[in-house]
């Protein structure tokens, strides 16, 4: 299928590793230009030249910044536009806040959340869109998390933040709708990650037990009875950043394996 997006521009966050480093991948393997962010530079860099050489794909650069901070979205939009000149695609994808039970958190680790998994949405879309809005075309894509339709346990800031996310998301759809860009949310469930392996070991130090025995435990829901592969997300993302999926905005679209139970 021919996905109508070869030479698009895209802003990939979290793109050093996990479910960002496949988007970025399987964005180039379609002929992307991919921007490529994340706080570090060297494993940046890393994964950078990985996605290169894999897709023979030399369209790719690497922005070592912090979008949870407030310059951080403005330094990534004014690179790429010196590059480039134009954003099509912006993917917001970000790590996840500690682990804890909702009376543990003080005030600080509630404001880092926020600032990590909501206001960072807000500031990259506040960037990107003037430009989508002048060529009257443009993809947003949030990678938020299955919390927000069904709680997963010790995720309450995760939740709480990404659920903010989500609202902003909706009415955003409404109001850039008519204007030829889209706005969806993709909610991971347990997909095989870095952060996914962090929150088995700190579950198995809890229990008494393993990470590879959370692992079993935590596949156990999904109608597939297995975790969740990161290639799976970027190839999702791929159609939701194409021109055949220009009808589909404001939704919020469950990757789990049909492990949450929800009807709707």
């Amino acid at each position: 299928m021919d996905l109508g997006i070869q030479g698009r521009v895209a802003i990939v966050g979290g793109a050093s590793r996990g479910m960002g480093k496949a988007i970025a991948q399987g964005l180039a393997a379609e002929g992307v230009r991919v921007a490529m962010c994340a706080r570090t530079q060297q494993a940046l860099e890393e994964a950078a030249s990985d996605v290169i050489n894999s897709n023979s794909q030399e369209q790719v650069i690497a922005i070592a910044a912090d979008l949870s901070s407030k310059d951080g979205p403005a330094h990534v939009f004014e690179t790429v536009m010196s590059h480039w000149g134009t954003v099509d695609i912006l993917v917001n994808n970000v790590g996840g806040p500690p682990p804890g039970k909702p009376s543990e958190h003080d005030d600080e680790a509630w404001s880092a959340a926020f600032e990590l998994n909501f206001f960072s949405v807000v500031r990259m879309v506040r960037q990107v869109l003037p430009v989508m809005r002048d060529k009257s075309w443009g993809r947003i894509i949030n990678l938020l998390s299955i919390a927000v339709k069904e709680p997963v346990e010790g995720l309450v800031l995760s939740t709480a933040s990404r659920m903010g996310a989500v609202g902003y998301a909706k009415m955003l759809a409404d109001e850039i709708g008519p204007l030829g860009i889209t706005v969806n949310n993709v909610l991971p469930g347990f997909v095989l990650t870095d952060r996914l392996r962090f929150l088995a070991e700190t579950r198995a130090k809890a229990a008494g037990t393993t990470a590879d025995e959370i692992l079993l435990k935590m596949a156990e829901p999904a109608a597939t009875r297995r975790i969740g592969r990161p290639d799976e997300m970027a190839d999702l993302v791929a159609f939701l950043a194409s021109e055949r999926a220009a009808y589909i905005t404001g939704t919020n679209i469950v990757l789990d394996g049909g492990a949450s139970h929800s009807t709707f």
